[in-house]
């Protein structure tokens, strides 16, 4: 049996853009990298496409150098650190540099380069550099088109990449667990549960459309998907589609298959997106039901919001 990332409790909205974590960046704040987040897509669309041109076929394997700078020596060096921990990299003795900034450089563990894959493996170490105030500075992979190999594709190998993608992102490889994830759908394009799995890492790097599209994918392979729809229905939420999250979480509350637990984490969303919606009255209708069906997290908003007996 696959293993599962299981979200769904919306307590606290998961962090985007209109609500991003600020942290205390001197050299990389927070304006920096929103303001350079779409040109690091664009990049790597750029890159990607030339590497097409020069005759790279999909999915094959190749290593990524990367660089990032810091004006903090110890930033950097904890930056190194995550790496050596949470990534199968070869990293690089970190230097200063002439105009006084510190950089650490590597090279990446081989992996299948498509569109995607690219794309999602730059957004992770960009938004790596910025938990450590450092800046991705450059990336690039040499290779020879005539001397290309590729990820083994048989059947029996969908199990071992799909739990291979469980693993990395358990270890922090956001993009990593991506990579192998795509893998299996290059196996077999109907698995539900990697493109669930593909949307919960997604939204964790700040691509929720995307992330909504593959959960729109998941759930269209199984609409009886209970973890996707509740995912959904935070996403929509934390997005202010609020019409569209009340009416994920009701696919689920009218779901033969939801069990109590599923169903008190239904209610207490549902009831936060009517608090949205200044819908108090409803919202504590939600939250009752959640709290008699065992919701403990959902008596707090009881007795902040609601007139209690």
């Amino acid at each position: 049996m696959k293993k599962l990332i299981i979200l769904g409790l919306l307590i606290i909205s998961t962090v985007n853009f209109a609500q991003g974590i600020e942290m205390k960046n001197s050299f990389f704040t927070w304006d920096n990298f929103v303001a350079n987040f779409n040109g690091q897509i664009d990049s790597s669309d750029s890159i990607y496409q030339s590497m097409v041109k020069a005759g790279l076929n999909e999915y094959a394997l190749l290593k990524f150098d990367f660089h990032f700078v810091s004006n903090n020596k110890q930033n950097i060096e904890e930056l190194s650190d995550f790496i050596q921990k949470s990534y199968l990299y070869e990293l690089k003795p970190i230097i200063e540099r002439d105009d006084k900034l510190w950089e650490l450089s590597g090279v990446t563990n081989s992996f299948p380069v498509t569109r995607e894959n690219l794309r999602y493996w730059i957004l992770d170490m960009y938004k790596r550099g910025y938990e450590f105030d450092a800046e991705l500075d450059g990336y690039g992979a040499p290779f020879d088109p005539k001397k290309q190999s590729f990820p083994e594709f048989g059947k029996e190998k969908e199990d071992y990449y799909f739990d291979l993608g469980i693993d990395r992102y358990n270890s922090g490889d956001l993009s990593g667990a991506i990579i192998n994830w795509n893998i299996v759908l290059k196996i077999n394009d109907k698995d539900e549960n990697s493109y669930y799995s593909k949307a919960i890492v997604k939204d964790e790097l700040y691509t929720w459309k995307a992330a909504l599209k593959d959960y729109d994918k998941a759930i269209e392979i199984d609409p009886n998907f209970i973890s996707a729809l509740l995912n959904r229905g935070s996403l929509k939420d934390e997005n202010k589609d609020y019409a569209g999250a009340i009416k994920d979480y009701e696919l689920v509350i009218n779901n033969k298959n939801s069990d109590e637990d599923v169903l008190r984490k239904a209610y207490f969303n549902r009831g936060n997106t009517y608090f949205n919606l200044e819908n108090t009255r409803q919202a504590c209708v939600d939250w009752s039901k959640s709290a008699e069906l065992g919701a403990e997290y959902a008596i707090e908003r009881l007795e902040q919001y609601c007139e209690m007996d």
